[in-house]
């Protein structure tokens, strides 16, 4: 039995031409890093609040600024780089520096003026409560006739 597949030759072409641009840019220009899609970070969801984790190793924290805008969480910092000299011969070079932006729509409204920060380890720890209005409430539910639940509703027994 013959397994046939259905070759795509503009497909390919367009492999190789991403190929080669990755292969370019590591070799001509050095690391480049598009921070925007690369900051990883997690976000956490419970009853209270939101929890963002984001690896950032190597900071400072002073280098960090955290903004709320709306439901927006916008994290930017710079990661400040050695001085170069032309004396030092790199047999590798991987390590970045440089400034980065990311941001995120949060799903709901938060109180802003609750939100508390932590570094550790390169970790930014963002804790973040949600507001009063979208905590989830539980309903009670009154059986019996009508009167009797009025009643109850009211205060009465």
């Amino acid at each position: 039995m013959f397994n046939l597949t259905r070759r795509n030759p503009f497909r390919e072409m367009m492999d190789m031409r991403d190929e080669m641009d990755r292969l370019f840019e590591r070799s001509v220009f050095g690391p480049r890093w598009n921070w925007d899609m690369d900051l990883p970070l997690d976000m956490i969801e419970n009853d209270n609040e939101y929890v963002v984790k984001a690896s950032i190793p190597g900071i400072n924290p002073d280098d960090l600024e955290i903004t709320l805008q709306d439901r927006l969480l916008t994290i930017k910092g710079e990661v400040k780089g050695e001085d170069e000299t032309k004396d030092k011969r790199y047999h590798m070079r991987e390590r970045w520096s440089g400034s980065f932006t990311r941001s995120i729509s949060l799903p709901t409204h938060v109180k802003s003026d609750a939100i508390e920060a932590s570094y550790e380890a390169g970790v930014l720890k963002l804790h973040i409560p949600k507001a009063e209005e979208v905590k989830a409430r539980k309903i009670a539910i009154h059986t019996g006739s009508p009167k009797m639940i009025e009643g109850k509703i009211k205060g009465k027994k």
